[in-house]
């Protein structure tokens, strides 16, 4: 879907700053787009005016410029790719708290779709047919790894950990928090997921270069493996990324 040459939608002013970048699709019907979440100084109230007044305060609320810019553009580029799904103008996007406060359509029959943050970035994910839940992280973060795999992996995946050298150690545990935050933001649970209960399997891909392919082993409802899918997104080096995809 372009973004830039649609001027009935209302986002043809786009091509002025960093537009989302197309990745490709993880699964069938799913469309991930990878965010720059910067713009120039002169294109900052161009994206201010699609945003809402409720948007707008929140922007105010922070304490920084450069984090009130970024809140700004990645929300501009949420409500442009929305609004070219649902053939509308970015400002006219009627985005709603749902249930537990998850953000969705205020729309008979509307997709679904989820956003990440990190690092000056974003991953936007929409799809139809089911609730979407992404997860992005840097993969040169720093983390506690004995302290999360304490409190938020299982058995099984912390017998893994102890083959693995630190490093690779460090790695894995990011893979598995992208792939549990991104169920726990499918379902709106956020952070009172059982994540401790919720048991993925990082499995080799068909050849060495492949990344690893996670999988849901078990959870407690509504987590059971049968309704979720794992995928891996397709984004930059730099980064670990995950889909979750539940089918009610």
């Amino acid at each position: 879907m372009s973004l830039d040459e649609n001027p009935s939608s209302g986002n043809a002013e786009r091509r002025d700053f960093a537009l989302p970048v197309p990745l490709p699709a993880p699964a069938e019907g799913v469309a991930l787009w990878w965010c720059e979440l910067v713009a120039p100084p002169a294109r900052m109230q161009v994206l201010e005016s699609w945003l809402s007044e409720a948007e707008v305060a929140r922007a105010d609320r922070f304490g920084m410029p450069a984090l009130r810019d970024r809140y700004v553009v990645g929300r501009a580029s949420l409500r442009g790719i929305l609004g070219e799904v649902l053939g509308m103008a970015a400002r006219e996007v009627p985005i709603v708290r749902g249930e537990r406060g998850r953000p969705q359509l205020g729309t008979v029959s509307a997709p679904d779709f989820n956003v990440s943050h990190t690092a000056g970035v974003a991953l936007i994910g929409v799809t139809r047919g089911a609730r979407i839940g992404v997860d992005i992280e840097r993969i040169d973060r720093a983390i506690n790894v004995p302290g999360i795999a304490r409190k938020f992996l299982t058995g099984a995946e912390r017998r893994v950990l102890a083959d693995l050298e630190p490093d690779a150690a460090r790695k894995r545990v990011l893979s598995l928090w992208t792939c549990k935050e991104a169920m726990s933001k499918a379902t709106g649970d956020a952070l009172s997921a059982p994540f401790g209960a919720l048991d993925v399997a990082l499995e080799p891909g068909p050849d060495r270069a492949s990344p690893l392919a996670p999988r849901l082993c078990a959870g407690p409802a509504p987590y059971e493996p049968s309704r979720w899918t794992l995928h891996r997104a397709a984004v930059p080096d730099d980064y670990t990324a995950t889909v979750a995809l539940w089918r009610r």
